[in-house]
């Protein structure tokens, strides 16, 4: 698996960011191909708990299911693909920078294939991730900064 990985700086605490990168309700704001995602496990947000994320690839939708398998805020998380053909294995961290006034946030992205995954993967998943991940990033950046989050 060769991961895919994008770096950003945003000008606000690692505790804000975060929270908001964590809200799965947030994450069709920021994210382009995601349509809609929510909490399908009841309590706070942490290890075990499973987020269901509806997303728009290549004109389709593909339904999936995201555990969390690493949670330390504001520092680390990691959500790990639970079904589907496509199943993504994303990793977080946020760094504070000047002395936590602002925040470095590093997304590492890679997928397991299964079925038809095998082909989507290399032809059409990749590229596009590589394509969305920085204009994601960007777009958090923009959302955090201005306020309208």
């Amino acid at each position: 698996m060769s991961r895919i990985e994008e770096t950003i700086d945003i000008s606000r605490s690692p505790e804000e960011v975060f929270a908001y990168m964590m809200d799965p309700a947030h994450t069709p704001e920021w994210q382009e191909s995601a349509i809609s995602a929510r909490k399908l496990t009841d309590g706070p947000l942490g290890v075990g708990s499973r987020i269901g994320v509806k997303r728009r690839l290549g004109g389709r939708e593909m339904p999936m299911t995201m555990e969390v398998t690493e949670y330390d805020p504001p520092r680390s998380w990691h959500f790990h693909g639970l079904d589907g053909p496509v199943r993504g294995d994303v990793k977080g961290t946020i760094e504070p920078l000047d002395d936590g006034r602002r925040s470095r946030v590093t997304l590492s992205l890679d997928f397991e294939s299964h079925g038809i995954g095998k082909v989507l993967v290399p032809l059409v998943v990749k590229p596009h991730v590589r394509k969305e991940m920085p204009r994601n990033e960007e777009h958090l950046k923009d959302l955090m900064e201005s306020g309208m989050m």
